[in-house]
């Protein structure tokens, strides 16, 4: 890849959604509930036009976006990423009917999207997946008067297009007041800045074509490709239990991976958009370190039809994997943003701080260390921009560039926050520190999306197959 750089404008549309993550972000973030979805945040990113961008914007423009936001207010950030990465699935993916039912509601932020991948015994293995989905042949209905009988007769009404949302709507402007034509959007271009737009759209032209928010060769308006349907199979129930899923249990709808075929590894994986209303489907919440929201879902014969199913049947491994390679880098973008934010308070506090009768900067051993973590900073944003840049002009390597950017910059967070922490002392580790906030929150990258020795695994795989072609 050639050097790589940010156009002016592109730098200063960073630093507006900063500001405006401090001023009209961070409030509604203080007065959420860890390990909670917080709706009124997720709501004021739909109505600052954040989450339209998920599905109008390439790679690149989405790690600008988490990196900025990380600097600001990480809850901001992380509930932007889980409504990309649980929707994504839907846009990249799902019919028509689909893309209109959920879709709008995403952007608004009047419904609240999960991608449930990972389960009790199949986490870094996610072929190993063992929800089952359990094929009904055409023709038999469910049990009269069972819950998923109901649920059949009463479907037609509670999935018409705009009526759960509208629902939700109505629940959450109270919260929220404002309209879709009154929406704010530092990225859609503020008036009175022609020559910023005109840099903006300079990243948005790499996202505009085939890599727009998604899989790399797949056309923006094409329509999803037809269910195959096995066996005459067209209904479905899952059975099993999800875990560790972020916005579970509290989301609208969930991505699932379920397995249709027995024995057959990735190749017997299908995705589903299941609603958080179906029979069965129950969920708790999980107490763990990172203060964003997560938790388990039991399955117990949760009905699913043709018209679920994202994608094809059979082929949800790739659905997976297509959104994972457009958010590893974007992670690795949010890792990058908590490490600044990192390094720009400890630049603060050595320069200021009074130690052994001068300041803690002019100790060289704390300011060769400051040194090394500006040096890791850099170079993993770097490795992000790379591999973002790569996904949207549909480089064959993004699989492996998605896998070192990551890896890079999760691991080069964790060293960031760490040493900041340990020049601060004891002061940061003071609930309420901003470091003490950053070090329950940069643990987890390095384990979820694939966790930095799966990444390994992946860059290895890449380089191995290449030396096989030549």
């Amino acid at each position: 890849m050639p050097a790589f750089s940010l156009e002016p404008s592109q730098t200063a549309r960073c630093a507006e959604l900063r500001a405006l993550a401090e001023e009209r972000l961070r409030p509604l973030a203080e007065k959420g509930e860890p390990g909670r979805v917080n709706r009124p945040l997720v709501a004021e990113l739909g109505r600052l036009g954040l989450l339209e961008r998920l599905f109008t914007s390439g790679a690149l423009d989405l790690c600008l976006m988490r990196e900025s936001l990380a600097q600001a207010c990480t809850e901001a950030e992380t509930a932007l990423a889980l409504q990309g990465l649980g929707a994504h699935p839907v846009h990249a993916h799902g019919t028509p009917a689909q893309r209109e039912r959920w879709l709008p509601a995403v952007s608004e932020g009047s419904a609240v999207a999960a991608f449930a991948l990972s389960e009790p015994g199949a986490g870094s293995d996610a072929a190993a997946l063992g929800l089952r989905a359990e094929g009904e042949p055409v023709g038999r209905g469910a049990a009269e008067g069972s819950g998923a009988a109901r649920w059949e007769r009463g479907r037609a009404d509670s999935e018409a297009p705009g009526a759960r949302a509208e629902t939700q709507r109505s629940g959450s402007e109270s919260a929220a007041p404002g309209s879709q034509a009154g929406r704010e959007s530092v990225w859609q271009g503020a008036e009175g800045a022609e020559g910023a737009q005109a840099g903006w759209e300079s990243v948005r032209r790499g996202a505009a074509g085939p890599s727009a928010g998604r899989e790399p060769g797949s056309a923006a308006g094409a329509p999803a490709r037809p269910v195959a349907v096995p066996d005459g199979a067209s209904r479905w129930r899952l059975t099993g239990e999800k875990c560790w899923i972020s916005n579970a249990p509290e989301a609208d709808f969930y991505t699932v991976f379920a397995r249709t075929t027995p024995g057959a590894g990735a190749r017997g994986v299908t995705a589903f958009l299941v609603p958080a209303d179906r029979p069965g489907l129950t969920g708790t919440a999980l107490d763990m370190l990172s203060p964003h929201p997560i938790g388990a879902l039991a399955f117990d014969a949760v009905p699913v039809s043709a018209d679920d199913v994202l994608g094809e049947v059979d082929r949800g491994f790739r659905v997976a994997m297509g959104t994972l390679n457009l958010f590893r880098p974007s992670v690795g973008a949010f890792a990058v943003g908590m490490a600044q934010a990192a390094l720009e308070a400890t630049l603060a506090h050595t320069a200021r701080r009074d130690a052994f009768g001068g300041k803690l900067r002019d100790l060289q051993s704390v300011a060769h260390t400051v040194a090394e973590m500006a040096l890791r900073t850099d170079a993993a944003r770097l490795m992000v921009y790379a591999a973002a840049t790569a996904y949207d002009e549909g480089a064959p390597d993004v699989p492996k560039r998605a896998a070192m950017a990551k890896l890079l910059a999760t691991e080069t967070a964790q060293y960031v926050v760490d040493t900041a922490v340990q020049l601060h002392g004891a002061r940061a580790l003071q609930r309420g520190h901003l470091l003490e906030h950053l070090y329950r929150e940069v643990r987890a990258p390095r384990i979820y999306e694939g966790a930095s020795e799966v990444q390994r695994g992946i860059i290895a795989k890449e380089l191995y197959a290449d030396v096989e072609l030549s």
